[in-house]
């Protein structure tokens, strides 16, 4: 059984730029925290992404033993439009729009976020907090924060005052490699438009107008928390002032995570978090994704075929097979001719599985079956490279296909090695599911069936020519038939 002492990961750091040892701050517990989506509308394809990269590495973790306790947070107030700190809070906004209740809207697309992560079989985290559920916290947060003098309050809000905070500790914008004297440069023309006293300054606290519907008391006005205080709050209350992963897209490096940094050293003192690791962008037929273009496809929509971008629906365990061919800080391209690619390796991949079940063993092996194994841990040791893992996993795919074709032999024990391997990295680890793939790869499966039971007849009948003639037409179709003493199987050629 491979454990977590007798394997060294590197994960990129996204603060130093560098592939780092990963020593978690007290092993084997690991504390990982992922900022989750805000509840508005359907969740898109590149939230999908990020949290199927995470649930990877916290699959992966669990996997070498660790013991992780992964923190993803629901926001249910404070986001406001664009990001900002003025405008209409995105929830507040479709609420009216619909006219029902804000809770009404959260509760909609927290049960949808819920059904489509299910349906990409991604394990639940270990707590899911909500922001409204930590209000008390935040406010307990941005006291401490004013007593420590570098906040003020201006109007009944409450905002960060960068500069005092960057004048003392020196590393705003640590994260997202931005210097603070380009950031005022770049601000000054918004100087006098706001009553923040600078406009780097960002909303702790924000007075409600009186058309706001989501408001709660404090001691500074009857309003609602900034959107970026939440994750300090939540990830520290759970996790401890210090732990050791935060992840999130790469959009939320500047400002999110970067206010993050310095609210957390502004309460605390100190750094919280030791990796921070962001997953990249989706692209969709090499275009950014936009709704505004109509460049877009929702989960549903790929699952289902039903948009005119794809030439058919995808299971989901296809699809998150999809995601994993590529590293989690690359770019990733959608597009229909790769889902197609994707779903032909995915079925190999299943079939392989199938098949090493029913392998026939020798005294000896013809290949390093450990050798193997150990290259694909390697792969993911490598900062979690699923593309490497996979391509790897598909030699030993060759190989079984090898021993099935009998240019190459296996062993009892690497055998039940091989198998014990492939089930639980396929599995548990990258997350696909062992009754997933396609409705093409079942119908295949049921075309086969019968097709192998007329060559079957037609050589029981003698009839050699028409038994050659399937053989053969299916060879030609990429299809190899396989006779055993168990009888006839057959494997996509490679």
């Amino acid at each position: 059984m491979v454990r977590y002492e007798d394997q060294e990961i590197k994960i990129y750091e996204s603060i130093s730029g560098n592939k780092e040892t990963f020593t978690p701050l007290n092993a084997p517990h690991v504390g990982m925290y992922v900022c989750g989506p805000t509840v508005y509308s359907d969740v898109h394809l590149g939230n999908c992404r990020t949290f199927i990269s995470f649930d990877t590495i916290y699959r992966y973790l669990l996997h070498l033993g660790y013991k992780v306790r992964y923190v993803r947070n629901i926001t249910d107030a404070g986001h406001l439009e664009n990001d900002a700190d003025e405008g209409e809070d995105k929830i507040s906004k479709k609420a009216r729009i619909e006219a029902i209740e804000p809770m009404e809207i959260v509760q909609r697309y927290t049960t949808g976020f819920h059904d489509v992560m299910a349906q990409f079989n991604a394990l639940p985290p270990s707590i899911e907090p909500t922001a409204t559920g930590h209000i008390i916290e935040q406010i307990e947060m941005i006291k401490t924060i004013i007593d420590n003098g570098l906040a003020y309050v201006e109007n009944g809000s409450v905002y960060f005052d960068v500069e005092k905070y960057n004048s003392i500790n020196g590393d705003y914008g640590i994260l997202s490699k931005r210097k603070i004297e380009e950031l005022q440069s770049g601000s000054r023309e918004l100087d006098g438009q706001s009553e923040k006293r600078s406009p780097l300054d960002f909303a702790l606290w924000k007075k409600a107008s009186p058309t706001h519907i989501m408001r709660w008391p404090s001691p500074w006005s009857d309003g609602f928390p900034g959107w970026h205080l939440e994750c300090s709050v939540m990830s520290t209350k759970y996790l401890g002032e210090e732990f050791d992963i935060h992840g999130g897209g790469m959009d939320l490096k500047f400002p999110h995570h970067e206010c993050e940094i310095a609210q957390n050293h502004a309460t605390h003192g100190k750094h919280a978090v030791k990796y921070w690791l962001h997953a990249n962008m989706l692209t969709l037929n090499g275009k950014r994704m936009s709704k505004s273009t109509g460049n877009t496809l929702l989960p549903e929509e790929l699952f289902s075929g039903n948009t005119d971008i794809l030439e058919k629906g995808f299971d989901p365990s296809v699809v998150r097979f999809f995601m994993l061919q590529a590293h989690y800080r690359s770019v990733l391209d959608f597009s229909n001719d790769a889902l197609l690619a994707a779903e032909k390796g995915y079925n190999r991949l299943l079939e392989a599985v199938k098949n090493l079940e029913n392998l026939s063993v020798s005294k000896e092996s013809s290949t390093d079956v450990s050798k193997l194994i150990k290259s694909v841990y390697d792969a993911m040791n490598d900062d979690f490279n699923t593309p490497v893992a996979i391509a790897n996993l598909f030699e030993g795919v060759k190989f079984i296909n090898n021993v099935l074709a009998k240019k190459a032999t296996i062993s009892a024990t690497d055998k039940e090695d091989l198998l014990s391997f492939f089930n639980s990295f396929i599995f548990e680890v990258l997350g696909l599911k062992k009754t997933g793939g396609s409705d093409n790869s079942k119908t295949l499966d049921s075309a086969m069936d019968l097709i192998i039971n007329l060559r079957n007849q037609a050589r029981t009948d003698k009839n050699w020519s028409l038994s050659d003639q399937i053989r053969d037409h299916l060879a030609k179709s990429g299809i190899q038939l396989k006779d055993g003493a168990e009888g006839t199987t057959y494997i996509l050629s490679e």
